[in-house]
Formats: C-alpha cells, structure tokens, sequence
C-alpha cells in the first residue's frame, strides 16, 4: 500500500512550518523539512528555522543535518527524506513535508531519473569559457535552454552552470529533464498537496517585515560567524549572500536589507510559478482563522481514504 504523505507548500513567509508543526500535533504527525537551505547546521536566522519552542516537541527530520561546509543536492535530500518517511510510516506516524524548495518537493512526489551523462573534455571547455567570457555570459545561456534549473541558480555558481550547460551540450535536453520523471507521480506514496495562498500585497508584507526581523534577530552576526566556513552552495541561500557582500564591502547594510527583501519576493514568485503546474494542489487561505481545523478535517479523511 502507498504511503499517505501530507505535503504544505506555498510561497516564503506563507506560514508552512507553523502549520505543519500544529497539525502534526493534531494528527500525530512528524515533519520532514524540504529546505534547500535548514538542511544546514547554523543556518538559522536567515533560513527562518524553526526555534526548539516553535517546533513544539514535534521531531523535524533533515533539519540542521548538514554541516555548514558540507554540500546537498537533491539527489542526497530525497534519499534522507525516502528513510525518514518509510521511519515514520513504520512508527505509526504521519509524515509532513513542508518546506520552500519546489525541486525537492517534486523529486519526492516523482523520483529521480537515471542520471545525466558526463563528458570531462567538454566540461573543460565549458570551465574555460565561464572564466573567460564570465557568469553572467553563460548563465544567459542556461536561462533561454533550461529556465526551470536557472531560477535556482545564480551567476557565480559556477560548478552547477557548467554541469547544466555540459549535459545539454551532449544531450540536447535541458539538465532539469533529469532531475525528476517529469511529471510522472511515483506509486510508493500517496501525496496530500495543501498550498497557503495570500494576496500578493499581503505575502510581500510579511516578507519585507520577516526580512527585517532577521537583521534584527543577529542575522549579521550569524553569516559573520559563518563567513569563512560555508560552503559556496550553502552561501547561495537569499540573505546570507546579500549579506556576505555587505560584509565584503559591496554594499552598505540599508542596501542589503533591500536585497535581501528583493530577492525574497522574487523567491516567492518563482515558488508560485512552479506550483502552478500541479493541478491537485488544494488552495487554503493562509488567513482563515479556521485553517488548521479545516485542513485537520481533510487530511483524516484522506489518511483514512
């Protein structure tokens, strides 16, 4: 039998960790994170983890799991998320996925393909012209052939554009193509997709006023802390990069708030814009002073379904 995984998505800011938190103490459920960036040891300001008090006793599996220095993709998160499942589901337990990474969420409720070829000749040639002709040159690139990979991305990772740009060069398929079945649901598990849906003038405040409690919260402190020791994929996370520049001089501090703010907002577009393609998706008013208790209904009678 497939097993029953309740899934919350919705945009940055939207509320996902707090209501997944509360129904899984309704509903006996453990939650597994699906955070690009939690999934990293101190991490916390800037990635808006959860504190122990607001996870409310509730075990939060693949949360700080990687060490700050460390790397994961998603082939190495789905692998944690599978166990933590099948753990769940053996304890008699629901498990809860909620998290801002719409890549990961989509590996879970698909699988990963085979894998991509590789090519170390035309890898090199590639590595060459990312240093002679620059990021934003062929990170250009990658955005007209695989829009999807690119809107994860950033000009200066340079190890995941060459590795995008070097599979389409001997494949003629975007690199995204391999990441997932491409939309073909797996059969081991049984996904409730429910998404928090705010107005867009509404998201953006709680972005913006969300982007300002982390500097005042020590978000400073914690990149300075981390500065010399983060890796460069966990140094992509929005706000640590902003304010790694900030700390590198690039720009003054009322200038990264406004980034960071900025590239939040742009972050919940693009979450939005990969939800649209799941059409089970079922939409709830993050608003609805009901909202836990309509989704609580729900969730039992799909659990029992």
């Amino acid at each position: 039998m497939p097993i029953p995984v309740l899934v919350i998505l919705g945009p940055t800011a939207s509320g996902k960790s707090a209501l997944a938190v509360a129904l899984a103490q309704r509903l006996g459920g453990e939650i597994i994170s699906a955070d690009a960036f939690a999934i990293y040891q101190e991490m916390n300001v800037g990635t808006a983890k959860p504190t122990l008090a607001e996870q409310g006793g509730i075990p939060h599996h693949l949360l700080s799991s990687v060490a700050v220095h460390d790397r994961c993709d998603v082939s190495r998160w789905l692998e944690g998320a599978d166990s933590a499942v099948n753990d769940i589901h053996k304890r008699g337990k629901i498990a809860i996925v909620a998290g801002g990474t719409p890549l990961y969420v989509k590996a879970l409720l698909e699988g990963l393909s085979a894998g991509a070829p590789r090519d170390t000749e035309v890898r090199a040639a590639i590595d060459e012209r990312y240093d002679k002709e620059g990021g934003a040159v062929l990170f250009a690139e990658l955005q007209t052939i695989d829009p999807i990979y690119a809107a994860d991305r950033h000009p200066n990772d340079k190890r995941r554009i060459v590795r995008a740009l070097e599979v389409h060069a001997l494949t003629g398929q975007p690199y995204s193509f391999f990441h997932t079945t491409d939309g073909i649901r797996r059969t081991d598990i049984r996904p409730c997709l429910i998404g928090l849906q705010w107005p867009r003038e509404i998201i953006y405040a709680r972005i913006d006023a969300r982007a300002e409690l982390m500097f005042k919260s020590g978000l400073i402190e914690e990149v300075r802390g981390l500065a010399d020791r983060i890796s460069s994929e966990a140094a992509q996370a929005v706000g640590y990069k902003e304010v790694l520049a900030y700390l590198r001089g690039e720009h003054d501090l009322a200038r990264a708030l406004e980034l960071v703010q900025q590239k939040s907002r742009n972050l919940a577009k693009h979450q939005l814009t990969w939800y649209r393609n799941w059409k089970d998706i079922k939409w709830m008013a993050g608003d609805d002073p009901e909202l836990i208790s309509k989704i609580e209904v729900l969730a039992r009678a799909w659990v029992s379904g």
